[in-house]
């Protein structure tokens, strides 16, 4: 059997000796001197980021942070068994994730901006989806470590895996006091922070890097019964979420189809639309003539065909809602929708009249040119419409299409031109020519 291609997923080919690596690792892992003043510069950037709704500057702080260095030096060091190394790793990442969570929540109370942007809300709902690219990331990271290219692939994995952001996050939470904030915030940093370093574990297995021999065999066990449990626990409440955030988009999806495709009255306007997916509601507020019981429940028949058999549909005709709130807000809508269909009718007029004008013009200039020009046998005019660069001003283009039984000489040309030009009192035409 042929196992050359089998040969192209080595990783022997380009890996670097294993003391190189564990040197390496253990650098990454130490917190002080440049590696501490890049950690400050990286939470500055961040909640700087994250408070401007920035993603460049966002990336820019997952970039430059070193805050993978301690995850991936406990993971490496659980797997090798060095307690020197993993004391070294959990010293240092403590140490980032207070100065992270003090440095975030201090810039978020002196902030003038308090406002919660999509970057901020977009780290506070991890799902299993979270646990999957931390868990893919940190192989990509610790196979990219071992190699001797490197490549891009560490500054990529600092991107997808996130570690500054959530933590500067919970330091909003904590100084806004949204605590809701904080827990989904420190809960996204865990995620990261385990499946990093367990992918680092079992990578470092795989790759078979030295153990180091201890004579207590309780301790390596009870050692392992700690890990899986870390990585149980943390998982568990990560698949909840995420079913919780596919069910709430499937429920989104089915809800809005058969929105547009079922809720249809004649001179009604859909005025407002509210899908609860906890309570399994879907709100439908018309504006026109009234709707009978005999159409909605009709409505209602059809939210089967879309997966909606559990869902209520609750249907408000013009002002039934009695909140003031609601009542304006559906005047707003009115009013959005008389003008988008009183702009909608201007424009179809408008273009009628334009069509009813080229029309007139076709017959009236068709049976003149042909006295002009006894052998032209079909005139076909078209008017585009378009916007000077240099005026800044809306002008008019004439594209004129002649069927000549012979084809015109150049001072013919020259006439027909001189004669459109006065006749259609624009010098914009452009004039095409066949046999």
């Amino acid at each position: 059997m042929d196992f050359s291609f089998l040969k192209k997923f080595d990783l022997r080919k380009d890996k670097e000796s294993r003391l190189s690596i564990r040197k390496s690792i253990e650098n990454d892992t130490v917190f002080e001197g440049t590696n501490l003043w890049i950690l400050f510069f990286a939470i500055l950037i961040a909640s700087l980021g994250l408070n401007t709704n920035s993603t460049a500057v966002i990336i820019g702080a997952m970039l430059i942070s070193p805050l993978m260095g301690p995850i991936v030096g406990i993971g490496f060091s659980v797997a090798t068994k060095d307690l020197v190394l993993l004391r070294t790793g959990l010293v240092n990442y403590s140490f980032a994730f207070v100065v992270g969570l003090f440095s975030s929540t201090i810039y978020f109370l002196i902030s003038p901006i308090e406002e919660a942007h999509s970057e901020i809300l977009a780290r506070t709902q991890p799902t299993i989806f979270d646990v999957l690219i931390a868990l893919f990331g940190g192989f990509a990271g610790f196979i990219a470590a071992t190699s001797k290219t490197k490549g891009n692939v560490i500054p990529g994995v600092a991107i997808a895996t996130a570690l500054m952001p959530p933590l500067c996050t919970a330091g909003y939470g904590l100084a806004t006091f949204q605590f809701n904030y904080f827990f989904g915030a420190i809960y996204l940093f865990w995620i990261n922070t385990v499946f990093i370093a367990f992918a680092t574990i079992i990578s470092a297995y795989l790759l078979k890097f030295s153990i180091k021999k201890h004579e207590d065999s309780r301790l390596e066990r009870r050692s392992k019964i700690i890990l899986y449990s870390i990585v149980v626990v943390t998982l568990i409440p990560s698949i909840y979420f995420g079913y919780k955030i596919v069910e709430y988009q499937k429920f989104i999806s089915n809800a809005n189809y058969f929105i547009s495709k079922e809720a249809h009255f004649k001179n009604d306007y859909l005025l407002q639309k509210i899908m609860d997916e906890k309570s399994r509601t879907i709100t439908l507020t018309f504006g026109g003539e009234e709707i009978s019981k005999k159409d909605i429940d009709k409505l209602n028949s059809k939210l089967k065909y879309y997966d909606l058999v559990d869902t209520k549909l609750i249907v408000q005709q013009g002002f039934s809602s009695t909140d003031k709130a609601s009542l304006d807000n559906l005047d707003l809508k009115i009013k959005e929708a008389l003008l988008a269909k009183a702009n909608e009718n201007l424009k179809l007029n408008k273009h009628i009249d334009s069509l009813k004008q080229i029309y007139e013009v076709n017959l009236e200039i068709g049976s003149e040119i042909k006295i002009l020009m006894p052998k032209i046998d079909t005139v076909m005019l078209n008017k585009k419409d378009y916007i000077n660069s240099t005026t800044n001003k809306e002008e008019v283009e004439w594209w004129v299409f002649i069927r000549t039984n012979k084809y015109p000489s150049k001072k013919e040309k020259v006439t027909i031109n001189s004669w459109l030009e006065k006749r259609l009192n624009t010098k914009n035409i452009v004039v095409g020519y066949s046999e």
